[in-house]
């Protein structure tokens, strides 16, 4: 262990394999508040816990298992005090009129996803018992993938994420935070949809409010798209002209009380997803995403999720 630790500064950090992982059938997010004075023994566990999830992912890989943990925001100073991401700040908060993007902050977050319910079911339980004592479970979620990986309103998700190689260049933090590459910035929210509103739509409505075709997943053109359509007011640009990008990692959650969606943003940087709320919640030209008239967030929460080897070398290993 010793010799590879030499090694450290010379070699590129391993990432957490589940930030930048392809879909799965299945997910559970874990979401957890630390007890008092765990900052003394949580580094040691977190950086055990990473190293069992990748070697998991080993050992299960005929069901794509992967996963990773990420520190909230607001705990992170507490846990690491002597370094911080360069970007690391709370999650952003808007509101307008009826329209609002809560903050809910938590100290740590597990994401577990793969193929089969009883391989996640087994890691969650793994992970619940390494945090005995030293962190309480506040929130559980499962997810699933929903037909061809479309959220519940019928319409496919994720379908501007990055691909190939350009995953990781989207996900990922590279040399310009040296101490945190290959770490991501984490967003997540749990939106509610009310479905019963959203089934009253015209298709027409519906696929106006989204900016695509519901059934073949074609883009509206360019002069075609409403101002308020969900796309219109997340697909954002940088003044240079390129795409302000995020790596999805979202799935459909629920059961026949309430469903909605599990969002998951991982980057490069926090700014996209802060623009990209922004411009959902408060709009522009008095233009906001009309998704938001049939959905709600109810938690929102900023972590950041660092490299295997940031997490080893804070717990000194």
């Amino acid at each position: 262990m010793a010799s590879e630790n030499h090694n450290k500064d010379t070699s590129m950090p391993r990432e957490q394999g589940g930030i930048c992982a392809e879909g799965n059938l299945h997910g559970l997010y874990l979401m957890f508040n630390a007890c008092e004075g765990a900052e003394a023994a949580l580094p040691r566990v977190l950086a055990g816990l990473a190293s069992w999830l990748q070697s998991s992912a080993d050992r299960n890989a005929d069901c794509a298992f992967n996963g990773f943990i990420a520190v909230g925001a607001n705990y992170w100073d507490t846990l690491y005090p002597k370094q911080r991401p360069a970007e690391l700040t709370p999650f952003p908060q808007f509101e307008a009129d009826d329209r609002q993007a809560p903050s809910q902050p938590v100290d740590l977050f597990v994401h577990l996803r793969s193929d089969r319910l009883d391989v996640n079911h087994v890691a969650a339980s793994e992970v619940c018992r390494r945090l005995i004592g030293l962190a309480d479970l506040v929130e559980e979620v499962r997810s699933f993938r929903y037909l061809d990986s479309r959220d519940l309103t019928g319409f496919v998700d994720g379908t501007e994420n990055p691909v190939g190689v350009n995953r990781r260049a989207v996900a990922l933090v590279g040399e310009e935070d040296r101490p945190f590459q290959n770490g991501s910035y984490i967003h997540t929210q749990r939106y509610v949809h009310n479905m019963a509103l959203w089934d009253q739509q015209s298709l027409k409505t519906q696929e106006d409010t989204i900016g695509r075709t519901k059934v073949e997943n074609h883009e509206y053109p360019s002069d075609a798209k409403a101002p308020f359509a969900h796309i219109k007011r997340t697909n954002l640009k940088h003044a240079d002209g390129s795409s302000m990008e995020i790596l999805r990692q979202s799935m459909p959650y629920g059961n026949m009380q309430e469903q909605g969606l599990f969002f998951i943003s991982c980057c490069n940087t926090p700014a996209h997803f802060t623009a990209q709320l922004r411009s959902m919640v408060m709009g522009e030209g008095g233009h906001y995403d009309h998704l938001l008239k049939y959905t709600q967030a109810v938690t929102g929460a900023a972590y950041f999720a660092p490299s295997i080897d940031f997490l080893e070398g804070a717990a000194g290993l």
